[in-house]
């Protein structure tokens, strides 16, 4: 892994975690194989081969996609999860005591809050929720039991930013835990380990698969310290991605340069129409000068993404009739497929969030969330347009 620091992004995509083995009885393979195996022999009891033992603890597949994973986020150490709310669970687990508190964004997916407000509400957790795309905010929130501190930037689905350098100093200043989820934007346009995070999640399903066809989530942290916490409850817990899913990721990594650069440049161009356009509302995306934080977007990340939201003029029944209309957006959860896709945030990513939470967020019954995908960017457009009249 560490001979690849020199190569650039596409390069480290390709051929992190590869390498071909020319041993006796090796094939060469330029791809690395499916290790379908759930356990290893060994020629000794007490020496594992090649430090394999069972598939749970280790498995050679998964093992060359975490190589990767750490190499794109200019990581030391990468872990590969079953899902991103399992990376995010195990993060948590092996971090956190009963009594400790957690300052997290206020506009946060709706399954990484149900984890905090629901799921452990029953570990006796904190959680104080607070505008943090003013990191004083976060400073502001901290407590004597204050353990950690949860941001995604952008956030889903309202496209806030965080100052990760600002929120970062604060964060070490008091010695406390600082965890980007870095989903939407993907390590190619942003590195918040660079920025001052500790640690790095994202739900792998979304722009590191990139085709709608795997669940997966990861962590990549540089501490050696927390990488063996999180490793050893992500062994214990044994919350890990399959061989198969494994193989899928590295395969779709391969390609993630040249789809999100597609991705930035269909939105980009669909943001501008959107925000001319009679029965829009109001258009949310980093990469429009009428963003309130463009300036910071362009600062800390080289690009903006692939996902838009807009307000409809109307009510709700309004929305629903303009995703219903549409031919090539599918209405359906999720992100950062090749494919395009549209969902109404209240009935779906975040039914589990209460109304009132949603309101006081600003997740209105008209918020609509578009994630671009790669196709021609004018049948898209033709799309909308037709959906919209």
């Amino acid at each position: 892994m560490k001979n690849f620091k020199k190569y650039g992004f596409a390069t480290r995509s390709i051929h992190a975690g590869e390498k071909p083995d020319f041993r006796d009885g090796s094939a060469g393979d330029v791809v690395i194989p499916i290790h379908l195996s759930t356990t290893f022999a060994r020629k000794k009891v007490d020496i594992p081969t090649n430090g394999y033992d069972y598939t749970r603890s280790l498995n050679p597949t998964r093992k060359a996609l975490e190589e990767k994973l750490a190499s794109l986020e200019n990581a030391a150490y990468g872990l590969a999860f079953s899902s991103g709310l399992a990376a995010e669970t195990s993060v948590l687990l092996s971090l956190l005591k009963p009594g400790d508190h957690i300052i997290a964004f206020d506009d946060l997916y709706g399954g990484t809050k149900r984890i905090f407000d629901q799921v452990f509400s029953g570990f006796n957790f904190e959680i104080t929720y607070v505008d943090a795309t003013n990191a004083t905010n976060v400073g502001k929130a901290i407590q004597k039991n204050t353990k950690l501190v949860w941001i995604e930037s952008p956030t889903n689905p309202l496209l806030k930013l965080c100052d990760i350098k600002a929120v970062s100093k604060i964060v070490r200043k008091h010695k406390l835990v600082l965890v980007v989820d870095n989903t939407f934007l993907s390590p190619y346009f942003q590195k918040p380990l660079d920025l001052g995070a500790d640690i790095v999640v994202h739900s792998s399903t979304k722009y590191i698969g990139g085709h709608s066809d795997v669940l997966g989530g990861s962590v990549m942290v540089s501490d050696k310290v927390l990488f063996e916490k999180i490793q050893y409850y992500q062994n214990a817990v044994g919350a890990v991605l399959s061989p198969f899913d494994s193989y899928l990721t590295i395969r779709g990594i391969k390609t993630l340069e040249l789809r999100m650069q597609r991705h930035n440049q269909n939105a980009i161009e669909i943001a501008g129409f959107l925000e001319h356009h009679p029965k829009i509302k109001k258009v949310i995306y980093p990469g429009l000068k009428s963003h309130p934080q463009h300036q910071l977007a362009k600062q800390q990340a080289t690009g903006f993404g692939g996902v838009i939201s807009v307000e409809i003029k109307g009510k709700t029944k309004d929305a629903k009739a303009f995703l219903e209309r549409l031919t090539l957006f599918a209405i359906a959860e999720s992100l950062g497929g090749v494919e395009s896709l549209i969902e109404l945030p209240v009935e779906m990513t975040h039914a589990s969030v209460s109304r009132e939470i949603c309101e006081k967020t600003g997740i209105t019954d008209t918020l609509v969330r578009i994630s671009v995908g790669v196709e021609d960017v004018k049948d898209l457009i033709n799309d909308l347009k037709q959906a919209l009249g």
